[in-house]
């Protein structure tokens, strides 16, 4: 069964710079601006915990995975999925992500979302494809 296909659940949308996330229905499709720069909000996924708006350095973790297109799904697509997705959540996961990225040739968001950045995953194959 589909979880997230079965009901609407509203999807959390992010300002970096502003360091706020907002809850928004994903339809009608439309721009959602921050209410404080009028900067366009970026899609964090159905998942998105946001860290205290003073922890500059979870922020910048959430920067770095929201920059390379990644968002925080438990389950990604519909919900289907079995396994849940890994997003980093300190810095010391995005710097072992970027050396493994190096070494192994690979794009950041592949990385990013491993739980060992240099083991492969399943996923991998999928992520890779249309990483950018």
């Amino acid at each position: 069964m589909c979880f997230y296909a079965m009901h609407p659940y509203p999807l959390h949308y992010v300002c970096v710079g502003c360091r706020l996330s907002f809850k928004h229905h994903p339809w009608p499709a439309r721009s959602h601006v921050c209410p404080d720069c009028r900067g366009q909000l970026i899609c964090a996924g159905h998942d998105f915990a946001a860290p205290r708006r003073a922890d500059t350095n979870a922020w910048s973790v959430v920067a770095a995975v929201l920059a390379e297109g990644l968002r925080y799904d438990e389950r990604p697509g519909c919900g289907c999925s079995r396994l849940p997705s890994f997003r980093p959540r300190t810095k010391a996961q995005v710097r072992a992500r970027r050396r493994a990225a190096e070494r192994l040739s690979l794009p950041l968001s592949v990385t990013l979302a491993r739980r060992d950045p240099f083991t492969p995953e399943p996923r991998d194959e999928g992520t890779a494809s249309t990483a950018r």
